[in-house]
């Protein structure tokens, strides 16, 4: 479990540029806003969420050499379900499945479970718009 209360109510999808060999960027889930938490999943394996500050999104962003691309604000109404869900995927590894198992996909397990209805269709943020 995060030991720190997370901000769910104001979560917001990131998408930032891809690198190779992945064309279709990486999403990021952020909550409380500039100055909160970030989240996301990563890797070519099993792995299990990363956590960033804002300073640490910062680095993340120059060293990896990526663009924030979109950010859009996400309703959740449930935020305790969300922190039951992200305290479930947070204590289990992440098989990588790179479309149908991937950034995106854990960033919706994690606001369906606060309650929101967005997401991707493809699961490639390239080809969409988060929804």
């Amino acid at each position: 479990m995060f030991l720190e209360t997370v901000p769910w109510t104001h979560s917001q999808v990131i998408v930032v540029s891809g690198t190779f060999p992945n064309p279709c960027g990486h999403a990021i889930l952020n909550a409380g806003g500039v100055g909160g938490h970030y989240f996301h999943i990563a890797g070519d394996g099993n792995d299990r969420p990363y956590y960033m500050d804002e300073a640490g999104y910062r680095r993340y962003l120059k060293e990896s050499r990526k663009t924030e691309l979109q950010r859009k604000s996400i309703k959740i109404t449930k935020p305790e379900a969300m922190q039951r869900k992200f305290d479930e995927l947070a204590s289990k590894d992440w098989l990588w499945g790179v479309l149908p198992h991937n950034c995106a996909a854990f960033i919706e397990e994690l606001v369906k479970a606060g309650g929101s209805d967005t997401g991707l269709y493809t699961n490639c943020l390239a080809l969409e718009d988060w929804k």
